[in-house]
């Protein structure tokens, strides 16, 4: 019977190369800590920002995220395209099919005046968040 087993040679290995940073490490302290995660919480709020300056479509909405960050915030699409579908059913967007740039079908999300409420009144909320972490790290 033929030897079946795939053949390996050196830098070949599909396990992690241990003396390499993983890129997909949650650890503060990996050399990946330039990209960081969103905090808790606050992925629904940049996309209500990012929609409040016009509608988009997902990939559109991520881009414009890692863009206004300096690249610090990466979201992909699997938090991204569930966090749309919440926002869609909550009633803060509402969405439709339309032509992108390069003439290829995509679903644009736009913010609705209820989306516009939430924003502000998230806003308010982080920015309380924010003084009080600060006062927390003053103390």
């Amino acid at each position: 019977m033929p030897d079946t087993t795939p053949r390996t040679h050196p830098g070949d290995s599909t396990k992690p190369d241990p003396t390499k940073p993983d890129p997909n490490s949650s650890d503060p302290h990996s050399s990946d800590a330039q990209s960081s995660d969103l905090v808790q919480g606050t992925l629904e709020m940049l996309i209500l920002k990012t929609l409040a300056l016009e509608a988009m479509h997902g990939y559109g909405v991520a881009l414009r995220i890692e863009q206004i960050s300096g690249g610090v915030f990466r979201v992909n699409p699997g938090s991204l395209l569930p966090a749309l579908s919440r926002m869609e059913r909550a009633g803060h967007v509402q969405s439709d099919w339309r032509a992108t740039e390069n003439n290829r079908r995509a679903k644009y999300y736009a913010l609705t005046a209820k989306g516009h409420k939430a924003l502000t009144t998230e806003t308010a909320q982080w920015r309380r968040q924010i003084a009080a972490i600060g006062r927390i790290l003053e103390a």
